[in-house]
């Protein structure tokens, strides 16, 4: 499908965001399609009305629009992100006399709750869920493994390729983690072995590594939370038990066991240790343990 031409100036913003600030493709198609949506809107109440030329008051109704559509504060504040920055270029290019935007953002009131994490009995429950019996079963249970193992993004699991899989290095190539960056993440012994197992059974060797069962198509998001889902029911592990939280379980266990911040960052595929930061949470005391040994080394 032939993408939608947007007005000259946004063009060369996004052709600005590609070729000299090098964003990720994905983020510059997220940017294109808020800058897209935003344009519709301001035509729709003042024909050919342009960004730049919109006033504060034009971004507050139009901020009023996408909330009554349900989108979320964060969301919006992204949105926000998206369209000041062009705001800034069109400013900075002689084409706006200010960025009407520049400061402006959106208390977030939402409440932020510590991602949840399994102990190690429970991780050992969803892991025992599905057991070797056939095939689907040994597939689901590898599924599991990957994403508590190696700490996946369901994204990044659903794109796994056969050729990604690594076998001289014991490790899978994600191509396209978040923000289009590549990584590489090395399976546990036991993970490995049942990946390998799964392989040799698999027909075709290219190709999605894992697809659907009837149509043979590579699996989607939504697939991998009910085959979790199901796990958890099977471990009895409450409904509150997503995909997300084996990638978090995932990191919290490598923090327990005292891996640093920059490994635990590179593994998962974050982009700067700050984001790891939030496995710190789960460790009682491990904060003021630190505090301790630094007050002790004065």
């Amino acid at each position: 499908m032939k993408k939608q031409t947007l007005d000259p100036l946004i063009e060369g913003y996004l052709e600005y965001l590609k070729d000299v600030r090098r964003l990720a493709h994905r983020s510059i198609i997220d940017i294109r399609c808020t800058l897209k949506n935003t344009s519709t809107y301001m035509d729709t109440g003042k024909a050919g009305l342009a960004l730049w030329r919109a006033k504060l008051e034009d971004y507050l109704n139009w901020l009023n629009h996408v909330r009554e559509t349900g989108r979320s504060q964060a969301a919006m504040n992204k949105d926000l992100s998206h369209i000041r920055g062009l705001l800034d270029y069109a400013w900075r290019s002689g084409r706006a006399d200010r960025n009407v935007l520049d400061g402006f953002t959106i208390e977030d009131s939402s409440v932020n709750r510590e991602p949840r994490a399994l102990d190690i009995e429970e991780a050992r429950r969803i892991v025992m869920a599905y057991g070797r019996n056939n095939r689907q079963e040994r597939r689901q249970r590898v599924i599991i493994l990957l994403l508590y193992g190696c700490g996946l993004r369901t994204a990044e699991l659903c794109g796994l390729d056969v050729t990604d899989v690594d076998l001289e290095r014991q490790e899978v190539f994600i191509r396209h983690g978040k923000g289009d960056r590549e990584r590489r993440v090395p399976v546990p012994g036991a993970v490995w072995t049942e990946l390998l197992a799964y392989m040799s059974e698999r027909r075709g060797k290219r190709g999605a590594l894992f697809q659907t069962q009837i149509k043979r198509r590579r699996i989607s998001a939504t697939i991998v939370g009910d085959i979790v889902h199901e796990a958890a029911r099977r471990g009895e592990l409450g409904e509150d038990v997503t995909p997300k939280t084996l990638r978090h379980t995932f990191g919290t266990h490598l923090m327990d066991r005292g891996v640093s911040l920059p490994v635990i960052a590179s593994l998962m595929g974050h982009r700067s240790v700050q984001e790891s930061g939030v496995y710190l949470h789960v460790l009682p005391g491990k904060k003021e343990a630190a505090v301790t040994k630094l007050e002790g080394s004065r």
